[in-house]
């Protein structure tokens, strides 16, 4: 997801390790997730580009679901609001940018009711994908619509990293994010809520996240800032959680999380990794918690590296969140960089296609994991160097209903 380049930047890349493609996985599962990430913001994979027809959106829609299907997959993840915006006829946020090209224009059609109509009819459960509190990937107030809760309320928001964000720690703004998403949740016949991996902004350095003047207001009973903002966080997650559930009980709730908690070096309790984010720390994210309380229905932590990664061995976290769920009523689906396949920039082991078959051969090894998700939709449509076709043939041999 967006965080995959932080992530490149933070960990030095390594060799891989010697799990062969061709071991046998474990008994096949009836159920499996069987995932893959649409992303929106800035026309990742779709639109491809702001401004199209209605017609050539729902094309390209329909060929990335289509794509789904020939992969034999079960789920997409839908991005619904990248950057405080919307992809359906929202009360509360403008119409996103990257559908028409401007902010709060109309694009002359409900993109999340014909996703939700055609993901039926192919059998494809659809989760949308929502960012909390991510408003621009720009610091001007002044380049979004003057309607835009940003404008209205400034007090809400943050500029940091070249970028502006709602302020977690002021209750209002909690609220507010929790009705936006919750809208289309109560108007469509959505599968689940799907939040990805940015809470509390990644650190930037040399920057600080002025949240000064809420932690003076709110913060009193806290040891220090950075409680205070996981509990900010913590309440986020449980009380969306709680009202999905009290709006329609079937819908799921789950998280995309950086994969890595915290290290070993940090906490006992942490994996064995070196990685230079730790989600506890840095981003404000307990994911640990979220998943030993059952907050959360499932999660998808983002291992984005190969086996063997000296920093973030891909088996070493796979083991470590396998015993983090045990015990608890929360799914656990591997998040797979199937981007990194055959892109020169990456390490060696991902020049390899046979790399993300072998990840899915480990993950049968752990009877947690149960099930995968891929980023993203067009890799999974054009499948440069054939990675996505060797994990349909090893693994995929007919499809399959997700787990519930």
């Amino acid at each position: 997801m967006a965080a995959a380049g932080v992530m490149s930047a933070m960990l030095a890349a390594g060799e891989s390790g010697a799990l062969d493609a061709g071991d046998p996985p474990a008994a096949r599962r009836k159920r499996e997730f069987r995932g893959m990430w649409v992303a929106t913001v800035v026309n990742v994979d779709w639109p491809s580009r702001p401004g199209l027809t209605p017609d050539r959106q729902r094309a390209e829609l329909l060929a990335l679901l289509d794509s789904a299907v020939e992969r034999r997959l079960n789920a997409v993840l839908l991005q619904l609001r990248p950057t405080a915006d919307a992809f359906w006829p929202s009360p509360y946020e403008p119409w996103s940018e990257f559908l028409t090209g401007t902010q709060g224009r109309d694009p002359g059609w409900d993109p999340l009711a014909f996703a939700v109509r055609e993901a039926r009819k192919r059998r494809l459960e659809l989760h949308g994908w929502f960012n909390p509190y991510r408003v621009a990937n720009h610091t001007d107030p002044g380049r979004l619509i003057a309607t835009h809760p940003a404008r209205v309320h400034p007090e809400w928001v943050v500029r940091y990293g070249g970028k502006l964000y709602y302020n977690p720690g002021l209750p209002e703004v909690r609220r507010f994010v929790q009705d936006a998403m919750l809208d289309p949740v109560a108007r469509y016949d959505l599968d689940g809520v799907h939040f990805d991996d940015y809470f509390y902004p990644y650190p930037v350095a040399g920057q600080t996240f002025d949240d000064t003047a809420a932690y003076e207001k709110y913060g009193a009973g806290f040891p220090d800032r950075a409680a205070w903002r996981r509990d900010n966080i913590d309440r986020l997650v449980r009380e969306m959680g709680e009202r999905i559930k009290r709006r329609k009980r079937h819908v799921r709730f789950g998280v995309s999380p950086f994969a890595v908690w915290r290290n070993r070096a940090t906490d006992p309790l942490g994996s064995d990794t070196r990685a230079g984010v730790q989600t506890y720390d840095d981003l404000g994210a307990d994911t640990r918690k979220w998943v030993r309380e059952e907050w959360i229905d499932y999660i998808v932590p983002q291992v984005y590296w190969h086996i063997g990664h000296p920093a973030a061995d891909y088996a070493e976290l796979v083991r470590w969140w396998s015993e983090a769920v045990r015990g608890a009523d929360v799914h656990l689906y591997v998040g797979e960089a199937l981007y990194r396949a055959g892109d020169p920039a990456q390490p060696a082991p991902w020049q390899d296609p046979a790399e993300l078959s072998r990840h899915l051969t480990l993950g049968h090894r752990h009877p947690e994991v149960l099930g995968h998700v891929y980023f993203s939709a067009k890799q999974v449509r054009t499948d440069p160097v054939g990675a996505m076709a060797r994990v349909v043939r090893d693994h995929y041999p007919r499809r399959a209903r997700p787990p519930r």
